[in-house]
């Protein structure tokens, strides 16, 4: 019996890359691709907790992920170990690639949270954003990274992501 393919394996590496650099690596589990759309799920992956101020990430942590190939974001449901839904961190990045069995993306510094009462929406990283000098290297990714935030507010303030994600 052969090995299944990698676009069929049920586990992948996630890569993040930022700034030329990988960012991070970690396991996931393929819930769905339909080719378009990549839905993993993952465990915290970073050591200790992560205290952004209006919300912690940490271990016991579960992360559905949503990466898209024509899309210039991810969504991310984050709940805790209990199974509570903690709200939705969103990334700003290029269209993701599945390679094999990693699903590579790039950080584009811009990220949105949207808390599960649907009450805290947050635009985080414009500073960072402003100071990568992607507007200057590839101004068509900065317009397309701006665009995708304005997109994902417009959603988290409207009807959320649930018609998104469904």
């Amino acid at each position: 019996m052969s090995a299944p393919s990698p676009e069929t394996s049920r586990s992948l590496e996630v890569v993040l890359h930022k700034a030329g650099r990988t960012k991070i690596r970690y396991p996931a589990d393929v819930v769905r691709d339909d080719g378009t759309r990549v839905t993993v799920t993952a465990a915290w992956a970073s050591p200790g907790i992560r205290d952004f101020g209006f919300v912690q990430f940490g271990p016991g942590d579960v992360f559905t992920e949503h990466y898209w190939r024509d899309r210039w974001y991810a969504v991310k449901e984050v709940r805790a170990a209990d199974g509570t839904l903690k709200g939705w961190y969103c990334d700003v990045t290029r269209p993701a690639v599945r390679d094999g069995g990693e699903l590579v993306v790039e950080d584009l510094d811009l990220d949105l949270w949207l808390s599960a009462d649907g009450r805290d929406v947050r635009r985080l990283d414009e500073d960072e954003f402003a100071e990568s000098g992607l507007a200057e290297r590839d101004p068509h990714a900065a317009r397309a990274a701006l665009r995708a935030l304005d997109e994902l507010e417009l959603l988290a303030r409207g009807e959320g992501f649930g018609r998104l994600l469904g």
